[in-house]
């Protein structure tokens, strides 16, 4: 659907190498160039689109003086993964290219989205550190973002296990009809019997219940030990990819990552892969601005 006319703003539909975007561009002229927002909507990668974050990018746009970007990458399951962080690689390289054309300096482009929205723009960010012949990313925001599929064991996912819209339970059943796997292993991933002993241990440094403050571990009760499926674990091996578990990126990458803004909510399975990145982002000396909202839902 076409944009709806706004008397704050021009909004333009194009594609950026084949990928769609909508473009909100304040009307009032600049006496300088101004700032970029590229923003990624959430979904699992299977829902939303550029229309369903039209009020989100229009605020956005008014409320900061900015030129927006709304990405409309390419949905899975008519897409496979990973088409759609590949769609935001290729929209962000491309505007990061043409900015000027846009009336936005380069050097003042950020990258935002939320639930997937923020695994697209954690990994965007890691698969840009050592691109050298385009500009640096400013800054990356995320809002309560899926980071890991490793543990699904954390205390906000026993705290938040049975909440409305996102239990724990519906996200490995969206993650797994994201990646077109067989949904009846999702009991096997809840319990942790598709990671090996091995990569427990190599990864407990940076995904573990004790790296998170005490004050959001209250109630929590470590899981039982599970036995390694090894057949669950062959056939979700894209799980332990940085591109759908950004945490699990080396230090080497983290290090040289943006600043980041970082909004959690009390009340969503997902606040510690926002908790546990922001602490692998500050260990690594990267600004780390973090919004707790403690009524919050996903």
């Amino acid at each position: 659907l076409p944009a709806c006319r706004d008397s704050k703003l021009f909004i333009n539909d194009l594609h950026f190498d084949e990928v769609p975007v909508r473009i909100y561009l304040p009307r009032v002229p600049s006496a300088s160039k101004r700032r970029g927002v590229i923003f990624f909507h959430g979904g699992c990668g299977m829902f939303g689109s550029i229309r369903s974050y039209e009020r989100i990018c229009r605020y956005i746009a008014r409320k900061s003086d900015s030129v927006v970007v709304s990405v409309g990458y390419h949905l899975s399951p008519e897409r496979k993964y990973p088409a759609q962080t590949l769609d935001c690689l290729t929209a962000t390289v491309h505007f990061l290219k043409t900015a000027e054309n846009y009336g936005v300096d380069p050097h003042r482009i950020i990258v935002c989205g939320d639930s997937a929205g923020g695994t697209f723009t954690a990994s965007v960010c890691q698969e840009l550190v050592n691109r050298k012949d385009i500009p640096k990313i400013r800054a990356q925001v995320l809002i309560y973002p899926f980071l890991q599929a490793l543990n699904f064991n954390l205390p906000s996912h026993q705290k938040n296990a049975f909440i409305a819209f996102l239990s724990r339970e519906r996200t490995v059943h969206f993650i797994l009809k994201y990646l077109k796997k067989d949904c009846s292993m999702k009991e096997a991933i809840l319990a942790g019997s598709h990671v090996p002993e091995s990569m427990n241990l190599k990864y407990k440094k940076w995904i573990y219940p004790d790296l998170i403050p005490e004050i959001f571990k209250l109630g929590y009760k470590p899981p039982l030990p599970t036995s390694l499926l090894p057949q669950v674990h062959e056939e979700t091996k894209e799980l332990f990819e940085t591109r759908l578990s950004p945490l699990l990126a080396e230090d080497a990458v983290v290090c040289h990552l943006p600043d980041a803004c970082i909004i959690t909510c009390e009340h969503d399975v997902l606040r510690d892969d926002g908790l546990l990145y922001k602490k692998r982002l500050e260990d690594n000396n990267v600004k780390v601005t973090w919004h707790h909202m403690e009524e919050g839902f996903h």
